[in-house]
């Protein structure tokens, strides 16, 4: 079976029971981007389009978001204070469409950490309610949430 089947079978069988929350976002402007940030920003965003900029905590820490498109698709890059990229999110077209579900899949994104494919997200709406559901590289579902 064929990775793209396999992720979209495991979305679909996960579809109804697993929902995330992201953290809060505040959008930023890129002169509000610390200088460490910027340099990194400058080197992601070299022949993309900027589509915007967010700060956001998690467990205390600030980290900033670069939104991009990237050959007409979205890249978000995860970035902390020191301007080290702390993760990558990009969207990958896999078809998912058909094995929904109840859910309506509206982006499926590959998530980077170090270098390394982590997982596929994808943002689904299921009756007016979005959610965002993750599996592995391998399209099983993960032990824990990337």
């Amino acid at each position: 079976m064929n990775i793209r089947l396999q992720v979209a079978l495991v979305l679909a069988g996960v579809l109804a029971c697993v929902g995330t929350s992201s953290a809060q976002e505040k959008k930023i402007k890129r002169a509000d981007l610390p200088p460490a940030v910027e340099k990194t920003v400058a080197a992601e965003s070299a022949g993309a389009t900027v589509k915007g900029f967010s700060t956001e905590k998690e467990k205390g820490e600030t980290f900033y978001e670069a939104e991009l498109v990237v050959n007409g698709h979205s890249k978000d890059v995860l970035i902390d204070a020191s301007g080290a990229v702390v993760e990558v999110e990009e969207e990958v077209a896999l078809g998912l469409q058909a094995k929904a579900g109840k859910g309506k899949i509206l982006k499926v994104e590959s998530l980077t950490k170090k270098g390394k494919l982590v997982a596929y997200e994808a943002k689904v709406d299921t009756n007016g309610k979005k959610s965002e559901i993750q599996v592995g590289p391998d399209g099983k579902p993960l032990d824990h949430e990337e």
